[in-house]
């Protein structure tokens, strides 16, 4: 989707990540460390809040490298580190976030990473994520499995999405009190979707570099099939929790 052009890679689109940052209340007092910001999308939303100071934690060099070049002038700061073992000190953030990370790892790499931000937060900082989820909530074990097994084979990475209460459970358990929960559809190559978050100029590039790459084109059809498909059992959940 990057090599289409496409910007905006949260399961839920601009709109809940716009939801997920109201409800985080960033402002000139905060520190604030983003695991994998990626394209720098969600970072520039956030230093345009004039946060005392902001780190991006980026594993991939060439990304991280990359996002360097597109936020330099800026007062952001990118190091490069792991989600789930940063190098950053203790209680040195009263924000952290994180999107469409969790969903790629398996169950104990969603906690180490978790409890990172739980250990990087101050008291009563605040930690947001924006992730994918199963629906509704008493969806089939099998169903799950197979919905997973699809989306691997078609994303070429392992997704392990979970449903509300486990994502919920996921930050209780690593010390934060869940204030707040928004969910959206998960229309990521939907049309109407793709035009809100890229506008009608990244909109165009896209499509034009989807028309013009057979490959790419094949790739992403193959996942819209896939997403519509399962659309009534794939969504977009966003959290916000507080360190006790």
């Amino acid at each position: 989707l990057a090599r289409a052009g496409k910007r905006v890679l949260r399961p839920g689109g601009l709109d809940l990540t716009l939801q997920m940052l109201n409800e985080l209340a960033i402002g000139p007092q905060d520190q604030v460390v983003e695991f994998a910001p990626g394209l720098g999308v969600t970072a520039r939303m956030v230093l345009r809040k004039h946060p005392l100071a902001y780190c991006g934690v980026e594993r991939d060099p060439a990304a991280a490298e990359n996002l360097r070049r597109e936020l330099a002038g800026t007062d952001a700061h990118i190091v490069l580190g792991m989600a789930e073992e940063s190098g950053l000190p203790d209680a040195s953030a009263t924000v952290v976030y994180g999107e469409a990370l969790l969903s790629m790892q398996n169950d104990q790499q969603k906690n180490r990473i978790v409890a990172e931000g739980g250990r990087l937060l101050a008291s009563g900082g605040r930690y947001g994520i924006h992730e994918l989820c199963f629906l509704p909530d008493d969806i089939s074990d099998h169903l799950r499995r197979e919905i997973q097994a699809a989306m691997s084979k078609e994303i070429h990475v392992g997704v392990q999405p979970l449903l509300r209460d486990q994502w919920t459970r996921l930050l209780e358990q690593n010390g934060l009190r869940v204030t707040w929960s928004g969910q959206a559809p998960m229309h990521l190559l939907e049309p109407q979707r793709v035009l809100q978050d890229e506008g009608f100029r990244g909109s165009a590039r896209i499509a034009f570099h989807i028309a013009t790459n057979r490959m790419l084109r094949q790739r992403i059809s193959a996942m819209r099939r896939l997403f519509r498909k399962y659309g009534d059992h794939l969504g977009a959940i966003s959290l916000v929790g507080q360190r006790e």
